[in-house]
C-alpha cells in the first residue's frame, strides 16, 4: 500500500524560472524540492556550511531550521531578506529568488544527489 504525505504543503515559487513546487512547513525549503526531484536552487552541502543556496525572500514567511553561517549571510543580509534555502522552512506561499548564478532551470528529472561532489553537479 503506498504511503502519501498528508503534511499541509506551501507553494514555492522561483521568480528566475517561474515555477512553483509544494514545501511542507516543517522541511526545509531545499528538501522540498530536492524530494520532487526538481532543480532551481543550487545544491550544496545541504546543511549551511557552503552558502550556495543562498535565497532572497520576496514574499512570505519562513522560520529557521537551524543557524545560519554569518560567513554566508550577513545580519544585513538577512534583515533584506536573504537565507539559506537548507535552514528554513516555509509557513506561508513563499516567493523567492536565487541570489547567486542559476545554472539550471528547473527540470522533471532525478535530482543530483546532495553527497554529489560539486564537479558532478554541474555537468
Amino acid at each position: 500500500m503506498p504511503i502519501f504525505d498528508t503534511r499541509p504543503k506551501f507553494a514555492v515559487h522561483v521568480a528566475q524560472t517561474d515555477e512553483t513546487f509544494p514545501c511542507a512547513g516543517n522541511e526545509s525549503l531545499l528538501t522540498g524540492m530536492v524530494r520532487l526531484g526538481r532543480k532551481g536552487i543550487p545544491l550544496g552541502c545541504v546543511n549551511g556550511g557552503c552558502g550556495v543556496c543562498k535565497i532572497r525572500i520576496l514574499d512570505g514567511e519562513i522560520k529557521a531550521l537551524g543557524p545560519i553561517s554569518r560567513a554566508h549571510v550577513t545580519r544585513e543580509e538577512e534583515r533584506l531578506g536573504y537565507t539559506l534555502a537548507c535552514r528554513v522552512a516555509p509557513q506561508t506561499p513563499v516567493h523567492l529568488e536565487v541570489a547567486g548564478k542559476l545554472k539550471k532551470p528547473f527540470s522533471k528529472g532525478r535530482a543530483e544527489s546532495a553527497t554529489a561532489s560539486p564537479s558532478i553537479q554541474q555537468q
